[in-house]
């Protein structure tokens, strides 16, 4: 069988427009999923970090289960639960994207949370008896001081972490949402051309997480020191 690359031409539109953006008839979008899983599981983990640097027991611990538990089981297990149990406990049905963003964030802030804390414990501790001699209470130094030192030291690990969300939005497929792999599993079942189907969608995949890692790599030396 000879390779035919019409077959991605003739569909980009649904599968960049639709697949990959979320535009069009069906809700999905790759995009459309990971951005916003990013940003609200990243500020959920910075809450479960900084729980679990917690000096009070009744907030630590309940972070550490958490982390320890979501970080112990795979996330397609995570998602059927979701995809299960939630309709069930709120008696109603929900749809297939608020499915998969609930699943990634809650998934993900486990690990984003500890990225947070090991960024948070990186900041050397004459940082924060400096601040306490100019007078700033904990809320001020942890605000001005610790966490702009710690984002910088986070960026390696965080960025990691957000290409592997990126990347793993494509099990959002197993539940219907129309992301960019499925938008090919759509258009495979009509044309049957899985070797250049799922060769375009890893290569949208590479480019995206490829350009993710040298943005954060200049990102990095812009704030590190001079």
């Amino acid at each position: 069988m000879s390779l035919d690359l019409g077959v991605i031409w003739r569909n980009l539109d649904f599968l960049l427009v639709q697949g990959f953006l979320g535009f069009g008839a069906f809700v999905g979008g790759t995009v459309r999923l990971a951005i916003p899983s990013i940003v609200l599981g990243f500020l959920l983990g910075i809450v479960i970090g900084l729980a679990r640097l917690s000096p009070r027991a009744w907030i630590r611990i309940p972070a550490t289960i958490y982390v320890e538990f979501f970080r112990g089981v795979p996330l397609v297990m995570v998602i059927f639960w979701i995809w299960f149990i939630l309709p069930i406990l709120l008696r109603t049905k929900i749809p297939e994207f608020g499915v998969a963003l609930t699943a990634f964030v809650i998934f993900e802030a486990a690990y984003l949370g500890e990225i947070v804390r090991a960024g948070i414990q990186s900041v050397a501790r004459g940082q924060v008896e400096a601040a306490t001699a100019l007078g700033l209470r904990s809320g001020g130094t942890m605000r001005f001081v610790v966490l702009p030192q710690a984002l910088k030291n986070m960026i390696p690990s965080l960025v990691t972490q957000f290409i592997v969300l990126f990347k793993d939005t494509s099990l959002a497929s197993i539940i219907g949402f129309m992301d960019l792999t499925k938008a090919a599993q759509v258009v495979n079942n009509r044309e049957i051309r899985p070797f250049e189907l799922y060769l375009f969608i890893a290569v949208v995949y590479w480019v995206c997480t490829y350009s993710m890692s040298r943005y954060a790599r200049s990102l990095e030396k812009r704030l590190g020191p001079a």
